[in-house]
């Protein structure tokens, strides 16, 4: 400035840059432990979006339209990944006709919801095939495929967003009156609309603003929606109190009509009215008849029966 070389205008910018630009390093440097874990983070990731599926994507495979809905299971045998020796099928056959309902029973472990993973091929069998309608399901188009099934589970996953969203996600280009349609074959229109912003209102994280009974409604009218073949519903009604098992297992009865249904199930006045049972262990179908039928046999279901009731 004495020389006249800069004036103090210029001066005080280089100041104010220097100043500014020294807190913003000084606030990069106190993110270092963040940046890592952050790389940390982003690096297991893409670990699992570059991992190469165990379970082939036939993308050219058989290319149904509509399937009639027949299942069958050929002597299949299945252990899970992280632990290859221990069997839970074993010689496991099972055929569900097209539109018929089945029910799976037997004691923790026995391989009930193992048999809804194949169903949906999450997995493949060690040995034998799973078959629907006649073809083994490693030949189909796993993405059509999986289009014509919906699962209700015991814990249903409800999504951060509003209640309409939730159901839409069974069929992203619904109509608002296939929505409302499912909503009421659901017996949720009605706690819905009961609701201050109705369908609009917001879930809450793993839907936190609803109750057990409330998310399963909505679990059952996401799945109605998509309209499936295969309706597959793994202990939907075992979490729940009286009140809503009888509200949930109302849905459910008006659901599985005309639909192959394979039910797993702990509560054996779920499936009194299935058109078959199968009671499964050691990995095997150990009996299979109706209700009324296994329970005059007396055998394996009989005693489960007892204990159940006892």
């Amino acid at each position: 400035m004495t020389r006249g070389e800069i004036t103090g205008g210029e001066v005080f910018k280089t100041f104010f840059i220097l100043v500014s630009t020294g807190k913003v390093i000084a606030d990069a440097g106190s993110m270092t432990s963040d940046l890592a874990k952050v790389s940390t983070a982003v690096t297991s990731v893409f670990a699992i979006l570059d991992r190469q599926s165990l379970i082939y994507t036939a993308m050219d495979g058989t290319k149904s339209e509509k399937m009639a809905g027949g299942i069958e299971f050929r002597a299949v045998d299945f252990a899970y990944p992280r632990q290859p020796e221990n069997l839970v099928l074993c010689q496991f056959c099972l055929e569900v006709k097209p539109g018929a309902s089945i029910g799976l029973v037997g004691k923790s472990g026995c391989g009930k919801s193992t048999v809804i993973a194949l169903i949906q091929r999450f997995y493949d069998s060690e040995k034998g095939t799973v078959m629907v309608d006649g073809a083994d399901t490693r030949s189909l188009d796993i993405s059509r495929y999986r289009r014509q099934m919906a699962l209700v589970s015991q814990e249903p996953v409800i999504y951060s967003g509003s209640i309409r969203d939730n159901i839409v996600f069974g069929k992203l280009d619904a109509s608002e009156n296939e929505v409302l349609d499912a909503a009421m074959a659901a017996n949720a229109h009605e706690f819905i609309s009961s609701l201050k912003d109705g369908y609009e209102t917001e879930c809450g994280e793993r839907g936190v603003h609803l109750s057990g009974g409330q998310k399963q409604r909505i679990a059952i009218a996401r799945a109605i929606i998509r309209k499936p073949t295969i309706l597959l519903l793994d202990e939907a009604t075992r979490a729940l109190d009286v009140q809503s098992e009888q509200m949930v297992q109302e849905a459910l009865d008006r659901i599985m009509v005309g639909r192959t249904t394979v039910v797993v199930a702990h509560r054996l006045n779920t499936i009194k009215n299935l058109d078959s049972i199968a009671f499964l262990g050691d990995g095997k179908v150990v009996e299979q008849g109706t209700f009324a039928q296994l329970k005059s046999r007396r055998g394996a279901f009989y005693n489960l029966a007892n204990l159940r009731y006892a």
